[in-house]
């Protein structure tokens, strides 16, 4: 089958970069989606903004590469559209909980039909044509809560709780859409799954109760949950629970605690670090008693001692100075604000929400970033009098290095672009 990819060129802020090339659980997005298709297709070809589709006969699968997709939905949208025998395009139902919570706020992506939301994805089973129907998947969404809030935190009850799909597809419209990705549809998700087939496949129960008896461990920090890959140092009093995966060249220290999370090639967890429900990518550094809860960190960036992210995204290349705080609770209201992809400030739907910083930014130590804040890539903050609390979103514009009289030697590698191509097709 053919691949064809629809370039997305509109700029993620504050990444300052396209959709495709952020991280979703520690891949670039382009990645994870050629090997979510890797089973279906042979062959691809990408197109540019406004170029029309290629005439053929063949089977084609059609998406903009802005998408993130796991393996469980492509399965299962691939097998209904097949079997259909007729031209079809992604869809939701407003009364999926998961696209309704989750997808759908701050997204631009979705065209509306009807009762419908249309995705950017088609099945083509004999060549492009200019109508397909809208075929809607049910995300297998189930309730799942997290940890026990006071009830003035939760709407309906004291438990804060998410939409977990077992099959998932989302637009990467937004940095909140990463924070979805990674840890609702992509940790919670791969948990859900786990525990469903726990529940329902009785020699993979028993395969995992083997292991944990012949290891000597308890069920969670048996091999089949902690996988680890090469040349990996843990000190024995470290404590890792599953599922969690760990890649090569990977330094784990005294007292770290892991729970659910990635954790990508050559990182460094130094001792007392605690990881809970996190992403952590390639290259990374965590000295110790760095603190991330939900939080995803793309390559090569540190955080540093005694400094707590909560619901974040940080982007790669990319320093956070010991002892800051990025705070994720509004004290006095409900629903946290968050910017969409054009920039502008709508209902995020979350009422606990962190923040995010971009690509290559230094921020100083002792810092405190009220929720739902963005600081832009290249951005450098200097601790100070002034400013050591954050309470509105900081452009390059506003970086401290512009300051210097040596500002040269932080260079801009992520502009930020005014004109972007209008997309369509």
């Amino acid at each position: 089958m053919l691949k064809i990819i629809l370039q997305s060129t509109r700029l993620v802020p504050p990444f300052n970069e396209p959709a495709r090339d952020l991280r979703i659980q520690n891949k670039p997005l382009w990645l994870a989606q050629r090997d979510a298709l890797a089973p279906y297709t042979t062959r691809e070809m990408e197109l540019p903004p406004n170029e029309r589709l290629p005439q053929t006969r063949q089977a084609c699968l059609v998406y903009r590469d802005n998408l993130w997709f796991d393996e469980f939905y492509i399965r299962a949208f691939l097998a209904e559209a097949t079997k259909r025998k007729r031209a079809c395009r992604a869809a939701f139902t407003i009364n999926d909980p998961a696209f309704r919570e989750h997808c759908l706020p701050l997204s631009s992506s979705y065209t509306p039909a009807g009762g419908l939301y249309l995705a950017d994805l088609w099945y083509y089973p004999n060549g492009p044509e200019p109508e397909a129907d809208p075929l809607v998947i049910d995300l297998q969404a189930r309730e799942i809560g997290y940890y026990h809030i006071p009830t003035y935190m939760a709407s309906d009850s004291g438990d804060l709780v998410y939409w977990v799909p077992l099959r998932s597809l989302i637009a990467i419209d937004s940095w909140v859409h990463i924070f979805v990705a990674d840890m609702i549809f992509g940790l919670f998700g791969r948990g859900a799954r786990f525990e469903k087939r726990l529940n329902e496949d009785l020699g993979f129960k028993l395969r995992i109760l083997a292991t944990s008896l012949y290891e000597g461990r308890q069920v969670l920090e048996c091999s089949k949950l902690v996988m680890m890959g090469r040349n990996v140092s843990v000190d024995p009093t470290a404590v890792i629970h599953g599922p969690t995966s760990i890649g090569d060249n990977v330094t784990i220290g005294a007292g770290a605690v892991i729970e659910n999370s990635i954790i990508g090639d050559n990182v460094n967890v130094s001792q007392g670090c605690q990881l809970m429900l996190s992403v952590v990518g390639d290259g990374t550094f965590l000295p110790f008693r760095a603190s991330l809860f939900m939080t995803t960190i793309m390559d090569n960036s540190m955080v540093a001692q005694n400094t707590c992210l909560q619901m974040c995204v940080v982007g790669r290349n990319s320093f956070i100075g010991a002892g800051s705080t990025f705070t994720d609770f509004n004290l006095v209201s409900g629903t946290i604000r968050a910017r969409d992809g054009h920039g502008e400030l709508h209902d995020s739907n979350r009422p606990v929400l962190g923040g995010c910083v971009g690509h290559n930014c230094r921020i100083g130590a002792g810092m405190i970033i009220y929720p739902a804040r963005t600081i832009e890539s290249d951005v450098v903050l200097f601790a100070s009098p002034e400013r050591r609390v954050i309470q509105h979103d900081v452009t390059y514009e506003e970086s401290d290095h512009h300051k210097l009289h040596f500002q040269h030697n932080h260079h801009q590698r992520y502009p930020r672009h005014r004109e972007v191509v209008e997309e369509s097709w």
